[in-house]
């Protein structure tokens, strides 16, 4: 896929890798760039600065109701959308005593945020027999969060309902591509640790605009997994490869992790 002259969705596009796609894609030669946030202001800061290619528009991606309408408006004014990334994610360091509430604001963002962007756009997308959509996922949804519970499940259902999309609608002129980063300098990653200390992620982490520069190299390939961090497909075949030794590793990590409170 080539981005120019693509009508292109971008949830989460207020800041960190969101706000990268944004821009890229507008550089590219994107007819239009939607960027939706929960956070208006960000989002139309980031379309300010893009230019006349750019519109923002506020959006809970929980929220159903809120997406369908999203997709229905863009769709009127431009008459499709080629490209939805759904782009959203929330992280809470936590164990399984997490409280449900922060359970759920996971599930609702990491996970049925991307049901409903597929419920909402596959319909114009299968009856034209094209369209794509990139799900940011984790590579902690092919690997594990070590110190954050509600964030490796979700990721992890995040991977699987990507997979899904592919196989449930790949022959029929639908392409799905499965973002799994590791640590990218981002709001995000910064403001996970509650002690001060910095996240283990930091060192080795990738801008986000150096992830952006990846999607679009996944993109063009079509590829299913776009792994900025090459290190994490070797990490995935490991775990596929001994899983018990993998575990062993992982917990050894944990124990690192947890005890420089990162």
């Amino acid at each position: 896929m080539e981005i120019q002259d693509q009508v292109i969705v971008v949830t989460g596009g207020g800041s960190g890798i969101g706000r990268a796609l944004c821009e890229r894609f507008a550089a590219d030669g994107a007819r239009a760039v939607i960027v939706a946030d929960l956070n208006e202001a960000n989002a139309r800061q980031v379309a300010s600065a893009i230019g006349s290619r750019a519109q923002a528009r506020a959006l809970n991606v929980g929220v159903e109701a809120e997406v369908q309408a999203l997709v229905a408006e863009v769709t009127a004014e431009f008459g499709r959308i080629d490209l939805f990334c759904s782009n959203a994610g929330v992280i809470v360091r936590a164990d399984e005593d997490a409280a449900n509430a922060d359970w759920q604001r996971h599930w609702d963002v990491n996970v049925m945020a991307h049901v409903y962007a597929a419920r909402a756009v596959l319909p114009q997308m299968l009856g034209r027999g094209s369209g794509y959509l990139l799900n940011t996922a984790s590579a902690a949804g092919l690997l594990s969060q070590v110190n954050a519970a509600p964030y490796s499940v979700t990721k992890h259902a995040a991977v699987a309902f990507a997979e899904w999309l592919s196989i449930a609608h790949g022959d029929k002129g639908l392409r799905v591509s499965c973002l799994c980063p590791q640590g990218v300098d981002t709001p995000m990653l910064r403001g996970v640790g509650d002690s001060g200390r910095k996240s283990f992620l930091v060192d080795g982490s990738l801008t986000a605009e150096r992830v952006a520069e990846c999607v679009v190299e996944g993109l063009r390939r079509e590829e299913f997994l776009i792994l900025p961090h090459p290190e994490v497909l070797s990490f995935f075949q490991r775990k596929a490869g001994d899983y018990e030794r993998w575990l062993r590793g992982m917990r050894r990590l944990r124990e690192k992790v947890m005890g420089s409170g990162s």
